[in-house]
Formats: structure tokens, sequence, C-alpha cells
């Protein structure tokens, strides 16, 4: 009796190939951990495309230079920020909430190991290479500083709170939230907080905020 037996068929042609927007991901992250691992000036190009298992030409093409691989990799740090705060939650949650969870939502992304060696190196570098300085201002310090500015902005016009300066008083929010645990984590002298120590200082620094301007309690 002849069995049929089926022949299993093997899909023809090249494997799947990446796309762009996942193959920035893969570099981005490569090139994260070579900058932490290296420094800036020291970090191999040809080194992060290994990493990243794709060639020089390809991660040349999607990062003209280094300068713009660094300027994506800090987007995509902010960005992390920018999701933690989604903008429903905020919109239904009450002021102490919407301002402690932005305040968490801020310490999570700053007072990380991450981003305190990311800073370490753009103070380290930046009078050899100002343009990573300027990278770091723009899409980190800046870019937070507008959201944040513009949910005060926007409980002012709710009339829930009453500041004269909303950018100053952002900057002043901002500080009180990260400063002094940065600068110990910056200079060594303490590791970076952890998730329930920067909730209690989020807590802390909402209720010392609120009692200077808050029309409503």
């Amino acid at each position: 009796m002849v069995q049929n037996h089926e022949i299993e068929k093997r899909p023809r042609g090249r494997p799947q190939i990446r796309c762009d927007d996942d193959t920035r991901s893969v570099i981005i992250e490569a090139a994260n951990r070579q900058f932490h691992e290296s420094g800036y000036a020291a970090a191999s190009i040809a080194a992060i495309a290994q990493a990243a298992g794709v060639s020089t030409k390809t991660l040349y093409r999607l990062f003209p230079t280094k300068a713009d691989l660094f300027s994506e990799m800090i987007t995509e740090r902010t960005g992390r920020f920018l999701i933690a705060l989604d903008p429903a939650t905020l919109a239904v949650a009450d002021l102490r909430q919407g301002l402690e969870r932005m305040l968490t939502a801020y310490g999570m992304l700053t007072l990380s190991l991450d981003t305190i060696t990311v800073t370490r190196l753009v103070i380290s570098e930046s009078d050899r290479f100002p343009e990573i300085a300027t990278s770091f201002y723009e899409k980190a310090i800046v870019r937070t500083n507008m959201l944040m500015e513009d949910w005060l902005r926007r409980q002012i016009a709710h009339g829930l709170i009453a500041l004269d300066d909303p950018h100053a008083a952002c900057g002043m929010l901002r500080g009180m939230m990260i400063m002094e645990p940065q600068r110990a984590a910056m200079l060594r002298q303490q590791p970076p907080p952890g998730v329930e120590e920067i909730a209690a200082r989020s807590k802390m620094c909402t209720d010392l905020f609120l009692k200077g301007c808050a029309l409503t309690l």
C-alpha cells in the first residue's frame, strides 16, 4: 500500500527584513549601551552597527551623523515620559492626583540611573561637542518643561490654581522634585532613588506646591 506523505513546504525568498522603525529602535538601544560604556567621543559607529546587527551603511542611512543618533536617543527617552502622562488619564484626575502623577513620571525619567549616566556624559563632553548639550537641552529639558508648564496653565484656566509666572513656577517645581537626589546621584554620593522614594517625594512636593498656589483644595 502506497502512502502519500505531505512534504512541508518552506517559504522561498529572503528572510523578512525589519522595517525602518524597528531597526531604528534596535540601533538606539545599541547606541545607548555604547554611549554608556565608552562615552560620546569614543563611541564607535561600527561597534553600534555590529551590536544592532546592521551594516554601517544602514545605520548612516537612518542616522547620518553620531550627533543625530544621540539626539534621537534623547528624543526616545523623553518619549517615555510623554507616554507615562496619558492625556486621557490626566484629564479625569483631580488637581492633586494629576500633579502627583506628573511629578512621579518626571522623577522616574530624570532620576533613573540611565538618565543620570547620560547627564554626566553631556556635562563632561559638552565643551568638545556642544551639539550634544543642545540636543539634551532641547529634547529633554525644554520638551518636558513645556508639557508640565502646559498642564499648569490648564489648571490656571480652570480656576484651580493662581500663578503669576507659570514658566518660572514650573522650573521651581521641577527643581524641588529632582535637584537634591539628582545632585547626590550625579556626584556618586548616593544611589539614584527607587520607585517608592520617588513616589514619596512626589507626594511631598505636591503638598508643598499646592499650599502655595491652590485656590481650592
